[in-house]
């Protein structure tokens, strides 16, 4: 079974906590954690910095497709960050906890 994790960022932390609760709740995630950062970019040929919440979310890679959507439709910016990054190794009993909180 394959997991990974998904990274997003979020403009306001209560909008974070929106899609890491609806997330969680929906068995899409087995845990969001939210984290402040400072995030540097370029938008519209503008450099920008800006305060977010970074979102990481772990969860099954068949389950991307459901996690992209949910974010998509939650996260106010215009093109959210969403990426998902392979999870190689870990802690077995964690991984199998990640799986079952996964399953409906």
């Amino acid at each position: 079974m394959a997991r990974v994790v998904v990274l997003s960022t979020c403009g306001s932390k209560s909008e974070a906590r929106l899609i890491a609760r609806e997330l969680v709740k929906k068995r899409l995630a087995a845990c969001v954690n939210i984290l402040p950062v400072t995030s540097f970019y370029r938008w519209d040929k503008k450099l920008e910095n800006e305060s977010e919440w970074l979102l990481i979310i772990k969860t099954r890679s068949e389950l991307f497709t459901r996690v992209n959507s949910r974010i998509r439709k939650l996260n106010k910016a215009q093109v959210p960050e969403i990426v998902s990054l392979k999870i190689n190794d870990g802690l077995t009993s964690y991984l199998k906890w990640l799986d079952n909180e996964t399953r409906p």
